[in-house]
Formats: structure tokens, sequence, C-alpha cells
């Protein structure tokens, strides 16, 4: 029997006062002024989710730290972050820089970076017509890459609650892989700035880098041309591999629109376990999703159909209870034929997304209790 995963939830930092965000919003704006609009769309639909907490600013250190105790007091080891470098600087960093590292318990959760490299699109909210439009590119230059790993060798990295694997390896994770080999001018040149990123981080005195990507995001990897993911993973050197949010798995033409059982948001996530733990040629971690309802992103007085973008099917159905089933089916499947050593959920926060974990005015922290009664040390 294997040893018990390390248990990490995504965090999602669009709930505090970023420059970009002012400059397309308006002043003082945060993604909270799209959760207070939501609304039912069909009977029965719970919307709007209200946190059970209040819309709070996670720049700052006091309502950072009370996310931190509640995390670690449920059997939750850390976070993922989900961070936003482009070629001109960074973006919605405040939440960590300020809130998370300025946290007086900061290291009692572990953190590690996963570079959020696509386009900001205009979903806050987005009109039947609209579709996903970019607020700017997220594509990035070989220049823009080094000077957004360098920030994470110097302000990262070198943290003591910074995530590293069992070997004593610094984890870093690419969130769209295909996105960057494109940007770095192909499979090659990939190599070569990532061959040059594991340089500076040993000549830092940090080691060796863990070198993660997200598993959709490859090219052929969910689509069945195993040769093909296969020659991206082995000429980048990747490591290990993981899933975010079980991209696309709310998604079933077969079922009426909008609703997706969460009873078949659990079976796709098993056939994930099983399929992706033995398709990986690097180890795979394991994900598990708590929720999907994408309405909040959509502009409330318009219909709602099936529009594409965030007008998608809604799993309206999901219960703490069916979360801790799902969750120890996952920790029974790690133990016994697993291959990562981490347990991803998704996600701390993604409100306007219908995927969190923080405590809600429906079921307090019912979602965390899920957590600790699986995981709970």
């Amino acid at each position: 029997m294997r040893p018990d995963p390390v248990v990490l939830a995504y965090y999602f930092p669009n709930w505090h006062v970023d420059p970009r965000n002012e400059q397309w919003h308006g002043p003082g704006w945060t993604e909270w002024e799209v959760m207070k609009y939501a609304r039912p769309r069909f009977e029965g639909h719970r919307q709007p989710r209200v946190p059970l907490w209040g819309y709070e600013d996670e720049a700052d250190p006091a309502v950072m730290a009370k996310k931190i105790d509640a995390a670690a007091d449920h059997g939750i080891d850390g976070f993922i972050w989900d961070w936003y470098w482009f070629n001109d600087g960074g973006y919605r960093l405040r939440a960590l820089d300020e809130g998370f590292l300025g946290a007086p318990n900061c290291e009692r959760a572990k953190f590690g970076i996963m570079w959020c490299n696509h386009d900001p699109v205009w979903v806050h909210p987005q009109g039947v017509h609209t579709g996903w439009q970019p607020l700017m590119s997220g594509d990035l230059t070989v220049q823009g890459f080094y000077e957004g790993t360098q920030h994470c060798i110097e302000h990262y990295f070198p943290r003591p609650n910074y995530l590293r694997t069992a070997a004593g390896k610094v984890w870093f994770c690419i969130y769209s892989t295909g996105k960057f080999v494109h940007n770095m001018g192909g499979l090659q040149g990939a190599r070569i700035v990532l061959e040059d990123f594991r340089a500076r981080v040993r000549a830092a005195g940090l080691g060796e880098l863990e070198l993660c990507a997200v598993a959709e995001s490859i090219p052929g990897f969910a689509g069945g041309d195993t040769a093909k993911a296969n020659e991206l993973i082995s000429v980048l050197g990747v490591d290990s591999l993981i899933s975010h949010a079980c991209m696309n798995i709310a998604e079933d033409e077969s079922m009426p629109f909008p609703h997706r059982p969460y009873s078949a948001m659990m079976d796709a996530t098993r056939r994930m376990f099983t399929d992706y733990t033995a398709r990986s040629p690097v180890p795979y971690s394991l994900n598990v999703r708590e929720g999907h309802d994408h309405s909040a992103r959509t502009i409330p007085s318009e219909s709602f159909g099936n529009y594409g973008g965030n007008f998608q099917r809604i799993v309206n159905d999901n219960t703490p209870g069916l979360v801790e089933q799902i969750l120890r089916e996952a920790k029974e499947f790690h133990r016994a034929k697993g291959t990562g050593e981490f347990i991803t959920i998704y996600s701390w926060n993604e409100w306007t997304e219908g995927g969190y974990l923080e405590p809600d005015t429906e079921y307090g922290y019912g979602w965390l209790d899920a957590v600790r009664n699986v995981f709970g040390k």
C-alpha cells in the first residue's frame, strides 16, 4: 500500500482588486461582483451561491490566515496557485504576494505555482452572442517566460513551504502545454527554454525542478494520439501530470440541456482515474471536481441556452456526501493503483464555476468536512 497522498486544492485569485481588472471593469472591481448578481436559471437552480464568510478581500493577510487554518484543519496540505504572468508582467498576484505570503500562519500550507498561460477572456459576464472574446493575449515570448520563471526562482521557490516532491524537487506546472510549445517556436525551442529554466533553478541552489503539465493540455493525450503526446512529454522532459477541473467533464451532448447530474460527473471521474493513469508515461495525480456551474459568468438578464463558452451544462445536485464518496474512491485508487503523489481538488474558491470548498450559506463547512472525513490527519 502506498503512502497517503498530498492533498492540494486549486486556488483561483480573482477576489481582490487588481490594476488590470480595474482597467477592464472599473475601480474597485473584483469577481465577487459577478457572484452578487447570479440568479436561478431554472426551477431548483441553486443560485446565487453565497459565501458564509462574506465577500472578503483575499489580499488581506488576516483573511488569508482564516483560509489557511480552515484548509489545514480539514486535511488539505496546500494550494496549487493559478498564477498569471504575461510579457508585460504579473496579473492577480496580490492574493499570493500580500495575502498568503503575508499571513502569519502561511507555513501551515504548502503552495505551488501553475502558470496559467491562457488568454484572459471577457466572461465577467459573457453574453449570448459575445463568446470568449480575449481581453488580451496570453502568448509568451522567450523573454516573458524567462522573466516570469526568474520571479518564481527569486520570490517563491526558496520559501520553506513551497511545494516539493517526495524526492525534494521544486514543483512547477504549465497549464497549457500546447500553447507554450507554440509560443516557444515548437518542441525543440520549448525544450531549450525549459533546459535553461532547470539550469537556473540549480544555479540558485534550489536543486532539481519537477516539471508538471496539465494532462488535457497536451496535444493527443486526451484524444487518443498516444505517440504524439508521448513525444511531447519525452522531448520536453515533463516529469509528471495533473488534471485541472477535469476539463470538459461536464459536457455530454446526449443529455438534455442544461442538466448534468453529479453522478455522471463521478462516473467520468472514475474513468479518468483508470484511463489517464494507464495512458500516462509519467506519474499522474488524480483530480476530483466538487461541482460545475458556470452560469454566474453569463449575463443574468439574458436567456440561458446551449450557446457555448460559459453557457454550459450545470451540475446542480452535488452534495458534501457525494463529494466525500468520490474523494474516498480517489484515496483508495491512489493507494492501490495510483502513480502520482498528489490528489488535487477543484477548487478551493472557483465560486463562479461552481467548484469551491470554502463555506457557503447552504452547507456551511460541509464541503470542507467532506475532505476532512477522508483525509483528516
